[in-house]
């Protein structure tokens, strides 16, 4: 893993220097050092290199001292506008946005920038459960959406939630769609990859949290189901919701009051509409 050295981050070892010594800013890129042991996300998501682009999902990664760096494709004006300078030696070779467009997803939006990293270490559970009641966690139940799963990052970012879990093979890998998505939050949100979802909801529930299932058609709204206590919030897949053996290990279902001219939210609105709820609960500062 890739450690911090004087505010900057580390390099890869098979480094390219070509172009990597003109204009740069002078500002130092500064690191979230020490945020979670272990590395955040999951290695086991992606083969082989990991591609991200977009400003906010490249200087996150850039910025993150977990990450291990491959090489970074790059217009002279993006670099410039990043928060804080490369180091002298990183691996960057200059290029033409059109250039840029062939090394992502058709119309993504790269804005100037594209780097190849090392996946995310894998983080395990235990890890991450600080018991915190202002700090919930947030399981997902085959949702598998790339776009879902980057909003609901970002949305645990904003209210910080202490992770969020998914099952392994009912997920989508790290990927340059997920990471835009996110803006910046798969670098900062420890994402938890488990092999069985009803085992990691077993230790949530061990280590004192209050597993609520969200449902359109539970018996309480969310905000009478809330404890005073750690929360978990657990969302299923748009359509099919939560699988039964999920359900029955969560110690309660609850709705969100939306109207009745609405059958339901998109599973990224829900996340965030439940993350404020519980921001917001009574009793909370």
């Amino acid at each position: 893993m890739a450690k911090r050295r004087g505010g900057r981050m580390d390099r890869t070892e098979d480094q390219d220097q070509r172009g990597g010594g003109e204009d740069r800013p002078s500002r130092a890129l500064r690191g979230r050092a020490g945020r979670m042991k272990g590395g955040r996300g999951s290695g086991r998501g992606s083969a082989g290199a990991v591609r991200l682009w977009g400003h906010h999902a490249v200087e996150a990664a850039l910025k993150n001292p977990e990450r291990k760096h491959r090489k970074l494709w790059a217009t002279r004006d993006a670099v410039a506008n990043l928060d804080g300078e490369l180091p002298a030696d990183f691996p960057v070779e200059w290029a033409d946005p059109a250039d840029l467009a062939r090394l992502v997803a058709r119309d993504a939006p790269h804005q100037g920038l594209v780097l190849d990293c090392e996946p995310l270490e894998e983080l395990f559970l235990d890890e991450v459960l600080t018991g915190d009641p202002a700090r919930p966690v947030v399981v997902l139940d085959q949702v598998t959406d790339p776009h879902n799963v980057g909003a609901i990052l970002r949305s645990a970012a904003a209210f910080d939630a202490c992770a969020v879990v998914t099952q392994d093979r009912h997920a989508p890998p790290e990927s340059g769609t997920l990471a835009k998505s996110a803006s910046g939050a798969l670098e900062v949100v420890p994402w938890v990859r488990v092999v069985n979802l009803a085992r990691a909801l077993d230790e949530i529930g061990e280590a004192g949290y209050w597993r609520i299932g969200l449902d359109g058609e539970g018996p309480v709204t969310l905000g009478e189901a809330l404890p005073a206590g750690p929360v978990a919030l657990v969302l299923g897949a748009e359509g099919d919701g939560m699988r039964h053996n999920v359900v029955q290990h969560c110690d309660a279902l609850a709705r969100l009051p939306i109207s009745a001219a609405m059958e339901s939210l998109n599973v990224s609105n829900a996340a965030a509409i439940a993350l404020y709820a519980v921001a917001t609960r009574a009793g909370e500062d």
